[in-house]
């Protein structure tokens, strides 16, 4: 196992990630227990202690489980890390009583590491906001030892970070950010990771994999990459272009079987960088991958628009949600924006058509996305 120097720490450059915990019949809810500890106990023998949690992982039973897999353990011999559940607002006056309710369920004292999570468009305004106390009850119980280190997790835009990190980047010790080859262009990872680089504030990744995408290849992207490094599998790339990354800690990945577990230690028993052709190489499949409308933020289209709809930035939320077939994140940015601002507000008068140097139909894209939207 690799392992990473934080501050006095040596982490486990792999990370356990426990939202996706094997459950029994496909169900969320309900982890399969003796399946879970079977692959934590594996995993601890195979050198990984670093542990991830959440308020609301399999609906709310990821903590327990994680606490109970994790006790036979001495304390000492790993770091748990969960997070404040802010990508509910409905949390947001209950710091205290939530914080105090995953220690019990974990089982523990204290965490290693403790998140803001999922800093977004969606709650960056309450997350800032002292009427609340989350920052400030967070780094009372880091005084306290309860909380060893403190962080946050990003899903939000390169804006939202800055904003994040103006108000509290000096008390931030880590990032959890959505980082992979695919992500690198597609959802403006490089430039937060470069933010982060600028605050001196180690990366975590999640979803390394894209939950998955990145180990379904078409047969000609597989056959470049195959002719490039013959032993390497899908995955194996994708971690790869992680362990590229210098300022990149802990690479946290959701593991269900005891294959996926031990195929992905053995990407981290040697760190092997991509030279600069793979590198390459990686960029020119992703972007294929994700196609899309072809909008190149110039905002001409902006200053021509009678509803000053944000055009590029709803073009850009289009190509994920249309790539991802659907998920999250586009209504949660979405989520935001008032109901005039919104894809269903435009009104079809096509002038911001007229000054598209890439000719893009966007009054027919966001009548689209508002039809996915709503289906």
């Amino acid at each position: 196992m690799i392992y990473k120097d934080f501050q006095d720490l040596k982490l486990s450059a792999l990370g356990f990630g426990a939202m996706r915990l094997p459950t029994v019949g496909g169900v969320d809810a309900q982890v399969d227990e003796p399946a879970a500890k079977e692959l934590v106990d594996y995993a601890m023998a195979h050198g990984i202690n670093y542990y991830d949690t959440a308020w609301g992982y399999h609906g709310g039973h990821s903590e327990a489980v994680m606490g109970r897999c994790l006790r036979q353990y001495p304390r000492q011999s790993y770091y748990l890390a969960s997070k404040f559940p802010g990508y509910d607002l409905s949390n947001m006056g209950k710091v205290q009583e939530i914080f105090e309710e995953q220690l019990r369920r974990c089982g523990v004292e204290y965490f290693d590491f403790y998140l803001f999570h999922n800093v977004c468009e969606m709650n960056i305004e309450q997350y800032l906001d002292p009427q609340y106390g989350i920052f400030d009850y967070l780094t009372q119980q880091k005084k306290a030892g309860r909380i060893r280190h403190l962080g946050l997790s990003i899903h939000g835009s390169i804006h939202v970070l800055e904003r994040f990190l103006e108000a509290y980047g000096e008390a931030m010790e880590f990032c959890q950010v959505q980082l992979n080859y695919l992500d690198w262009e597609f959802q403006d990872a490089r430039e937060k990771v470069a933010l982060l680089e600028r605050y001196h504030i180690p990366v975590w990744v999640m979803e390394p994999l894209r939950g998955g995408r990145l180990c379904q290849l078409s047969e000609e992207d597989a056959a470049v990459l195959h002719a490039l490094r013959p032993k390497e599998s899908p995955a194996g790339w994708a971690f790869r272009f992680l362990q590229s990354i210098p300022s990149v800690g802990v690479t946290l990945s959701g593991m269900s079987t005891m294959e996926q577990l031990q195929e992905n230690l053995s990407f981290f028993e040697t760190e092997q960088p991509l030279s600069p052709e793979e590198w390459d190489t990686l960029q020119q499949i992703a972007r294929a991958m994700t196609g899309g409308v072809p909008c190149t933020s110039c905002h001409y289209c902006t200053s021509h628009c009678s509803q000053e709809l944000d055009i590029p930035m709803l073009l850009k939320l289009y190509n994920e949600h249309t790539f991802t077939g659907g998920g999250f994140l586009a209504p949660m940015a979405l989520s935001a924006l008032p109901a005039d601002k919104q894809p269903s507000a435009c009104v079809a008068c096509r002038a911001c058509e007229a000054v598209c140097p890439q000719q893009i139909k966007i009054s027919d894209v966001l009548a689209d996305f508002s039809q996915k939207l709503h289906s």
